[in-house]
């Protein structure tokens, strides 16, 4: 018999937590509940015939976080297969003992990897593919009947999970977790989610965690219509912190009586998340007990919450002047400008209006480069371009920001019209004004370019609709310099692969590298706007080249310099760069030019070579 034609005129009880009930019951909070299957044996099992003796059908091994990156946080990464099989036969023994003769399933269940996939995160799919069936082939030799993959985020990692476990010949259950936000109701995506998931062939499509039983209502109405009988293990409501412990609502007639509305809206399999207690399913069980549910009807839903994907806006496509311009073929400049330490941006303005006199398509503004305290660049770029009527391209570091604020501000520079994004890595914070600021680096800049191009499809990570496709200019970097060229040029093709629509190069300073790199580029495609940089003198030539990574100075050049007046070498730094500009033009997209801070009108004597 199939899972779903066990749930055909019932409704089945599942389980309560796992986690915060070994918290409460003596392991702590804080601890790896998987680690418990070892030792505290006894403790899960008592735990799990609780579940079955309150009115479970079906019972969660304590698995959720026991796979290998998990369990490498706490030295137990080579335990993973161990823990998993004991997990199940704990779990296989309490159906047993407990279940008084009736027939109760084990899900092995199995949670995301804990760590986001390439390329917002650094996991290949096929490492992530291994992990999860490692997994799961562990849960399968302890005895579990079914695979249960829950409180996915991600529906990227979801489907890569079920990828990996389709394949033993067992039930799969997928449940997505869904933020506690009316608009996510709103915009349909539960209604997405459920349309999606289920036609991988998923044995029951469902949801999970995060969620109280009211707001699990309307997912469950949105899912079940598309999906037929779903999943659904909400928690009794928002946790909150009491005396260092996290707490949940202890109303299991609230929670019992949800689940009767729950059943009524397509839900067959119903239980509970974190928080939850056996009170709260036995209360729930009794709710149930004489229920004969309708049969679940699917149908298209109208109007905003089915709509297709594909008839939102097109945001793909970068809508900036600077974007028609290098995407269309012509050749763009774009300038640096240094951000002062201050709130004062008269000067930059200033430096901008003069520049977009003397040819300048946009203005450079980076994000803290070398960890030094600046304005916000999206701040600065709405300043600049209202002030001085010239575009800005904003840098972006991942450096300062987790994946919810490197996309928080995203939003903000949509909302703002800045439209051109160079996406950065970030210099570690231990070379700046406050080396003991904490570098966050949840993604890398391949994320990030990942992260602007699924907005301008109109998406956040999540999947949610974040409105209107805000069309962003997406850059990258790339150094002609590297000194393992061929690892650069890899990291330009995943950027590409990413979304990248262009690539602001490093400073170079001789034909002959920028040939080099071209050549190993070979037909990527790789839109470049060539990286110049006016030398002033020779300490600067010598400091670049000896002291900052990524920047190769020829020694002909430095012993030039080194020969000239403090007045005649910013003059020859301006001629080195007008003559590589003049040479490299046909084989590039555009140029862009870092004059010093203090004279950002060597850039304009630089784009003389244009004329």
């Amino acid at each position: 018999m199939s899972f779903r034609e066990l749930l055909d005129g019932r409704v089945l009880v599942g389980d309560g937590a796992m986690g915060t009930l070994l918290a409460d019951r003596g392991v702590g909070y804080g601890h790896p509940y998987a680690r418990a299957n070892l030792t505290h044996p006894e403790l899960v099992v008592r735990l799990h015939e609780e579940y079955v003796r309150a009115g479970a059908r079906a019972i969660e091994t304590n698995t959720f976080s026991a796979n290998r990156i998990k369990l490498a946080g706490h030295r137990l990464e080579e335990r993973v297969r161990e823990i998993n099989e004991v997990g199940a036969r704990l779990a296989r023994q309490a159906a047993a003992e407990a279940g008084a003769g009736e027939r109760v399933l084990v899900l092995g269940a199995m949670g995301p990897l804990g760590r986001p996939l390439a390329p917002v995160g650094n996991i290949p799919r096929e490492e992530a593919r291994v992990l999860f069936r490692e997994q799961a082939e562990a849960l399968l030799e302890g005895g579990a009947d079914a695979l249960l993959l829950e409180t996915f985020t991600d529906l990227e990692e979801l489907r890569l999970a079920w990828e990996a476990v389709c394949g033993f010949g067992v039930p799969v259950l997928a449940y997505k977790t869904f933020v506690e936000d009316g608009e996510t109701l709103a915009e349909g995506l539960p209604e997405r989610v459920a349309r999606e998931v289920s036609g991988w062939g998923v044995e029951l499509v469902g949801s999970n965690c995060t969620v109280g039983p009211q707001r699990m209502l309307g997912i469950v109405e949105q899912m079940s219509g598309v999906a037929g009988p779903v999943a659904a293990f909400p928690n009794p409501g928002l946790p909150q912190l009491v005396e260092g412990a996290v707490r949940y609502s202890h109303d299991v007639e609230h929670f019992a009586r949800y689940g009767l509305r729950l059943a009524e809206a397509g839900a067959r399999f119903i239980g509970g998340c974190c928080g939850t207690t056996p009170e709260h399913i036995r209360a729930l069980s009794v709710a149930l007990r004489d229920l004969r549910p309708r049969r679940v009807s699917v149908a298209v839903r109208r109007g905003a919450a089915s709509r297709p994907e594909g008839s939102r806006e097109d945001g793909s496509r970068p809508r900036s002047e600077l974007a028609g311009k290098l995407l269309g073929g012509g050749f763009a400049v774009t300038v640096e400008v240094d951000l002062p330490r201050g709130n004062d941006l008269s000067g930059v303005v200033e430096a901008a209006r003069h520049l977009r006199e003397r040819g300048a398509d946009a203005i450079d503004i980076s994000d803290g480069a070398r960890a030094r305290l600046r304005m916000h660049p999206v701040a600065a770029a709405r300043i600049v371009q209202e002030e001085a009527g010239i575009e800005v391209v904003a840098h972006m570091s991942c450096r300062d920001r987790n994946i919810l604020g490197l996309q928080a501000d995203l939003l903000a520079a949509a909302a703002l019209g800045v439209r051109n994004i160079l996406a950065v890595t970030g210099d570690p914070a231990q070379i700046g004004d406050y080396p003991e600021a904490t570098g966050v680096f949840d993604t890398d800049a391949v994320g990030l370019v990942h992260i602007l191009s699924r907005m301008n499809r109109g998406k956040d990570l999540a999947g949610n609709d974040i409105g209107r496709a805000p069309g962003f200019l997406i850059g990258a970097a790339f150094n002609p310099t590297a000194e393992d060229l061929d690892a650069e040029v890899e990291r330009l093709r995943r950027k590409l692969e990413a979304g990248a629509h262009a690539f602001w190069t490093q400073p170079v300073f001789e034909m002959a590298a920028l040939e080099r790199a071209l050549e190993r580029l070979g037909d990527t495609g790789a839109r470049l706007l060539l990286g110049l940089m006016p030398l002033r003198s020779a300490r600067q030539a010598e400091f670049l080249h000896h002291e900052v990574p990524g920047i190769e100075i020829p020694e002909e050049i430095r012993g030039k310099l080194a020969e000239l007046s403090p007045e005649d070498a910013p003059r020859y730094g301006v001629e080195v760069a007008r003559n590589l500009l003049a040479r490299a033009r046909p084989l590039v997209s555009g140029a862009y030019i870092m004059p010093p801070a203090s004279a950002p009108e060597l850039a304009a004597e630089v784009m003389e070579a244009l004329r």
